[in-house]
């Protein structure tokens, strides 16, 4: 140990250490670029303290799991041994926003009779998880999960969409869709839980996120203030004692009455990671690998799996134009977007929600005006597949017959939807529902759900996650400020995997001019807002959320995001600022590609393009218009040269976004 490390060692020893327990069982783990430090203290109870530089990041903060038997993971235990390793690697990966994760850290493994709980930390950040050695069944009664910071932080809250009046139990279910609140922790509302990934503000400019990995069969973390001041907790959805088929159209299983513990299981597990990511810059979360690096390894062939673009129809309200058919749920509509499809090289189209027939929560009963064996044969002849909208209740109670059915027809997916839980039951159908469909080369979306913790890895199948206050929300929401939102997620919900927001809006919006339409939706902000969100969020199977009449009035546009990668070789996150402005660059083959985006302040920025190296290069840019701080559609398409010295400035009107794709000359 150097002597700096030492000496922090020894006071946060003096400071921490309680009464009784011997400095032998004080531990500590360093990231590899030895900025981060994790005092471990065990003792009658496991702590762990966290340091950044010497900026305290985390005080005390206990862990522990009680069992239904009365014992505990993390308290009262003797400590057998503990074991460290180094670990150096990097593996490939295909459906992701970089060919190769560089997997650096630090390994700490502690030992006790039943039980083991793993350290780790990376150059970002910590995590830990706790390890089951039972042989025997046994129930998870509570989760302690202590974060504790060193003052009144601001921290910025996403919590759950119920309202105050709905107490907190009823709060577990929700559609994991809620904008930001910005503010100190200790103006939390108490009336609500919130969802994870949340970010809080630490000393310097530094933020701190909290986040999980790896949840296979174990219920999402919420949080909450804990018995502390500048305090948080998690806090687990009991199990389910008693379901009820209901909720919309009936496709949803509402809880009547829950368990009094959150978990069980036949014999011993490994639990979810928590992570605790620390960024010095803004910019540095956007780029997050730490939720993939932590998740399962997928096992077998995915070669199959064919990332894409979608042209969508649920958004756009089946609203075509100039036809000589009446538009809506029947093939005639769906030829329309298929041949939409075709003509842009778009690989999907998706039958939402209308396709069955409703309120029967049986994926078997096709209603009269869609016949699917003639849709999917025509879609075939055009090179284009098609994927199918399935409320979750119909897709689980027949999960194996639908899959294998759909499967054999010629479908390449399900979007499922309307789970709006993350209790044990409901994680867990994520995982058989990705087996399934795994098992007959079936792309799977998860809509209406809660954010991804690595599942994507675990079964490559799994393309994308909603788990976000999405484009959908301009049909019915006036007082949402999309736009701010719109730069928040990228440093937030982002750092938990892909999301589908369903993006690509033909008819924009200013600040004023803004009003929610269900029918004829449109967005906050610039044309060039929603293109450049192709890059910036990211999303390997992602929606073309508007009409193919609009898209087929706007062919310059259109044939930018049609041609727009979905998965990348590599990202870079160039600059930015939490709830303000984002820029990412990413590359796919010899391309560059980046995209901007800021709040309602006009800005302009220069951005650092050093990372293209020597040679000479072009840009093809999409920039807002001289005008569209008063009409939103208004955008310039030009050709430039990238500069020698690879400074480019970057001007965006208010809600405005920015779009170059670089290629050498």
């Amino acid at each position: 140990m150097k002597k700096n490390d030492f000496i922090i060692f020894i006071l946060f020893c003096l400071i921490l250490l309680p009464t009784g327990v011997s400095v032998q069982k004080q531990l500590i783990l360093t990231s590899p670029n030895n900025k981060l430090k994790t005092f471990i203290n065990v003792g009658k109870t496991v702590e762990y303290s966290l340091l950044h530089n010497g900026d305290v990041m985390l005080d005390k903060s206990a862990i522990s799991m009680t069992l239904d038997d009365g014992s505990f993971y993390g308290k009262n235990g003797k400590l057998l041994r503990s074991s460290e390793k180094k670990v150096n690697q990097t593996f490939n990966v295909r459906i992701y926003k970089r060919q190769q994760i560089k997997d650096y850290y630090n390994e700490l493994i502690l030992e006790f009779k039943d039980y083991h709980i793993i350290f780790r930390a990376y150059d970002e950040g910590i995590a830990y998880r706790f390890v089951s050695l039972a042989k025997k069944p046994f129930k998870i009664m509570a989760e302690q999960a202590e974060f504790n910071f060193p003052a009144d932080q601001k921290a910025f809250i996403n919590y759950t969409n119920k309202p105050e009046t709905a107490p907190l139990e009823k709060q577990f279910f929700n559609s994991f869709e809620q904008p930001y609140f910005h503010y100190p922790l200790s103006e939390w509302n108490k009336k609500r839980l919130a969802i994870n990934p949340l970010l809080v503000e630490g000393v310097k400019g530094k933020k701190l996120c909290i986040a999980e990995s790896d949840l296979i069969n174990y219920p999402g973390m919420f949080l909450y203030p804990g018995d502390k001041s500048n305090s948080l907790k998690g806090v687990f959805a009991p199990y389910p004692k008693e379901v009820q088929q209901g909720g919309h159209n009936n496709l949803q299983m509402l809880i009547k009455s829950r368990e009094n513990f959150v978990a069980q299981f036949d014999k011993g597990t490994d639990f979810p990671w928590r992570i605790i990511i620390i960024s010095e810059k803004d910019s540095d979360l956007t780029d997050s690998d730490i939720v993939y690096k932590l998740a399962t390894p997928s096992q077998g062939d995915y070669s199959w799996v064919k990332p894409g673009k979608v042209a969508w129809d649920w958004w756009n309200d089946w609203n075509l134009y100039n036809v000589n058919f009446k538009t809506g749920v029947n093939n005639e509509t769906y030829r329309y977007y298929i041949d939409f499809a075709a003509q842009y090289g778009i690989e999907y189209v998706i039958l939402d929600e209308g396709w069955a027939v409703n309120k029967k929560a049986d994926l078997f009963q096709v209603v009269p005006e869609i016949n699917l064996p003639e849709l999917i044969a025509y879609a075939n002849s055009k090179k284009v597949g098609l994927i199918l909208w399935a409320g979750y209740y119909a897709f689980d109670r027949d999960m194996e017959a639908v899959c294998k059915h759909y499967s054999e027809m010629g479908i390449k997916g399900f979007k499922v939807d309307f789970m709006d839980r993350d209790d044990q039951i409901i994680v867990d159908f994520h995982r058989r529902g990705a087996a399934m469909a795994s098992k007959y080369k079936l792309l799977i979306d998860y809509h209406g759900t809660y954010k991804p913790t690595g599942l994507q890895r675990t079964y490559p199948n799994v393309i994308n996650f909603e788990g976000v206050n999405g484009l959908e929300q301009m049909k019915w929401a006036d007082h949402l400020d999309q736009v701010t939102y719109d730069v928040t997620i990228p440093f937030i919900r982002q750092i938990a995997g892909p999301m589908d927001y369903t993006q690509g809006a033909m008819r924009n919006a200013t600040k004023d001019n803004f009003k929610s339409v269900d029918s004829e939706a449109m967005s906050q902000g610039t044309r060039c807002r929603q293109l450049a969100e192709y890059i910036v969020f990211e999303s390997p199977l992602n929606m073309l959320c508007d009409s193919p009449s609009n898209y087929m009035a706007e062919t310059e546009c259109t044939e930018f995001i049609a041609k727009v990668p979905t998965i990348w070789d590599q990202t870079i996150a160039l600059d930015g600022e939490v709830a303000k402005y984002v820029a990412i660059a990413r590359k796919k083959g010899d391309d560059w590609y980046m995209g901007a985006l800021t709040n309602w302040d006009a800005r302009t920025v220069e951005l650092d393009l050093s990372f293209l190296g020597k040679g000479n290069f072009k840009g093809e840019v999409f920039k807002d218009g001289i005008n569209a701080n008063r009409v939103a559609k208004d955008y310039k398409k030009e050709v430039i040269d990238i500069p020698a010295n690879r400074k480019l400035t970057v001007s965006m009107a208010s809600g405005g976004g920015y779009v170059i794709k670089i290629t050498k000359k």
